[in-house]
């Protein structure tokens, strides 16, 4: 029989060493360890299913109960005779087949357990995510932990009440895979006297990123989760525990005239004492040597965890460029991380000045397709335009350098939103990643491959380790909620997106998706206002429509919803360079006009428009594949590939 429940393991800490020093001491703290337990199980309503010895398993039907037990034990376990105990607690499914439990949750509470100090309770993240808003517990988070024989990192939290023992990370062990070599590169702060010269110090994180995940046996956190944290005064243990890393390098770059001075340093991310730290004064003609060097020296400082290889392999580097040509790059890359059409197109116009002064540049020519891929697949330009752009620069960027992720990322990008390749646009991204396995665009790109391939369970599980990669970046967290609606998990995804307005209360996207989850279960009364609210936002008349006028469509209001088709079209003839079929079939489908909703698919097949299979996956369009102009639609659009 399959249950979910919450699992406790409560575990006697040293029983065999007292045994062994003193018998009868043992057996006086045994007796009472069983006392407390059974009396405090009871209370809370859970149940002792194994006694192993010294140790317990028990099952709860309650998250909270379970918890509020583990502090009742240890509290009452302080008092004389004290018996030290460790407990760990963790939601999940089990199996019960006679009187015997078994499944995931079980090995992970049993991991999360075996974590614990004597004296103190550790929780996993499901467990802490039904308890985190009782005023009675209080929490202290510790960060991830890998354990052994658990696919995914395990976000763990202490119980952090009264009397209750709080570890420092660095106390932990327990059941825990091999250390390894995880790194944050931390934005370096911009020391120049202008503060325009901003753009050059992100750009130095950003080549310093790119530099040290060439390098074998280093994983490194991607750029947005690390730059989450540009300008705030947080602790390194802090930002340690947050992106599950070992260490954190952190610098200044000061520039002035020809000469830069850089300053770096490494630092143990458990205590936040430094393991390496230097100063660089070079010619701003050298920095491409010197981002070699600090990347080299960090991977030296790293070999000594490296147990499983004898050196550090440094994979080979695309060509240096010039100074001038160098700066315009940085300046497109500045742009291009606002994430707005307005400044992308900005970008674009840095990149290809770095490409007019060195037509050789590989990476500037495979920023140019990227951005020009994002202008094609969100609506912003024609996609024939768009994606005549993307294969010119990507085949440029990959005749001067093969082993270019961005270049292969692009041209996954064009044959998955424009040519509709689906084998090559799956064998490009997947090179992407092989090269650098922290590229988060392609993830993301490759799970818009498996939903349109209709597996979907697959594009959630590629998010999900886009998560672990990049645990803070809202682009990431949002794809994932969105694969989350995909999957009909709508609770997960209103959680998801809660947590980005958490940080940005006005983060569109996020609300856009709270809105479409909720009316996906069929709360429209919640999901108007929000529509409502990602209108206003936008703060233009014409845009941000779909969704207003899909729930105004199945609230019945179809006078409202015909409104916003007329404001659509309304803007489509004002910028007939704007894609917008894709938002009149939403509406259309809300107001029950099938004859519309397929005009409307077959206009973004002849445009070419990102392929209609992925949001024809979303859970309400389950009823238009009922008809028979559905299958046609999907002939053309999966085709002979």
């Amino acid at each position: 029989m399959r249950q979910l429940v919450a699992i406790m393991f409560a575990d006697m800490a040293g029983y065999t060493a007292i045994m062994q020093e003193n018998e009868q001491l043992a057996r006086v703290k045994r007796k009472r360890f069983k006392e407390v337990l059974d009396e405090s199980v009871l209370a809370f309503q859970g149940r002792i299913h194994q006694n192993y010895g010294d140790g317990s398993l028990i099952i709860f039907n309650s998250a909270i109960q379970a918890v509020l037990c583990s502090i009742a034990i240890q509290t009452r376990l302080q008092e004389s005779p004290r018996v030290d105990v460790r407990i760990g607690v963790h939601t999940g499914e089990v199996i019960i087949e006679d009187e015997t439990i078994y499944g995931d949750g079980v090995n992970i509470a049993a991991r999360v357990e075996s974590t614990a100090v004597p004296g103190s309770i550790l929780v996993s993240e499901k467990v802490f995510d039904e308890i985190k808003n009782q005023e009675a517990i209080k929490t202290h988070e510790l960060g991830y932990f890998e354990y052994k024989n658990v696919k995914h990192p395990v976000r763990v939290f202490a119980i952090a009440n009264r009397g209750i023992v709080v570890p420092g990370r660095d106390l932990l062990q327990g059941k825990l895979k091999a250390g390894g070599n995880r790194i944050a590169v931390l934005p370096f702060v911009n020391m120049s006297a202008d503060p325009e010269n901003e753009y050059f110090s992100d750009g130095i994180t950003e080549e310093l990123l790119n530099a040290l995940v060439k390098i074998d046996n280093i994983q490194v956190t991607s750029r947005t989760s690390s730059f989450y944290f540009k300008g705030k005064n947080i602790d390194i243990r802090d930002i340690g525990i947050q992106l599950n890393v070992d260490k954190i390098l952190e610098g200044s770059v000061r520039k002035a005239g020809n000469r830069v001075r850089v300053t770096a340093q490494l630092i143990n991310a458990a205590d936040g004492y430094h393991i390496w730290s230097e100063n660089y004064d070079r010619d701003l003609h050298d920095i491409f040597a010197l981002q070699d060097e600090i990347s080299m020296m960090i991977a030296n400082k790293c070999r000594e965890n490296l147990s499983t290889i004898d050196q550090v392999k440094v994979r080979p580097a695309s060509p240096v460029h010039g100074v001038e040509a160098y700066t315009a790059y940085l300046r497109g890359l500045h742009y291009w991380n606002k994430v707005n059409p307005a400044d992308a197109r900005q970008a674009i116009v840095c990149f290809q000045d770095a490409v007019r002064l060195e037509p050789d540049y590989a990476q500037a020519h495979a920023m140019i397709a990227i951005v020009f891929g994002y202008l094609g697949s969100t609506g912003q330009m024609q996609s024939a335009d768009a994606f005549n752009h993307v294969h010119r620069h990507a085949d440029l960027a990959l005749r001067i350098d093969p082993q270019l992720p961005d270049g292969h990322i692009a041209k996954g990008t064009a044959y998955l939103m424009y040519d509709w390749h689906w084998k090559a646009a799956h064998d490009a991204l997947h090179k992407a990643i092989a090269l650098n396995p922290a590229a988060i665009t392609a993830y993301n790109q490759l799970a818009f491959y498996y939903v349109i391939i209709g597996d979907k369970q697959k594009a959630l599980e590629v998010m999900e380790t886009a998560s672990q990669l990049d645990p803070l970046s809202p682009f990431v967290n949002h794809q994932l909620a969105n694969m989350y609606v995909l999957v009909e998990r709508y609770d997960e995804a209103i959680e998801r997106a809660e947590k980005l307005l958490e940080i940005n209360p006005t983060m569109r996207a996020a609300l856009d998706l709270k809105g479409w989850a909720l009316v996906m279960k069929g709360q429209f009364d919640k999901a108007l206002p929000i529509f409502q609210e990602v209108h206003r936002l936008v703060n233009h008349p014409l845009k941000a429509l779909m969704g207003l006028g899909y729930c105004y469509a199945l609230m019945g209001e179809r006078d409202k919803a015909m409104d916003c088709v007329h404001k659509i079209e309304q803007r489509q003839r004002e910028e007939p360079d704007a894609v917008l079929d894709g938002d009149l079939i939403g509406i259309w489908y809300g107001l029950g006009d099938y004859d519309k909703v397929f005009h409307y698919i077959n206009e973004c097949i002849r445009k070419r428009i990102s392929p209609p299979t992925f949001f024809l996956e979303y859970p309400p369009f389950k009823s238009l594949k009922n008809d028979p102009r559905y299958e046609e639609v999907k002939r053309k659009i999966m085709g002979p590939n």
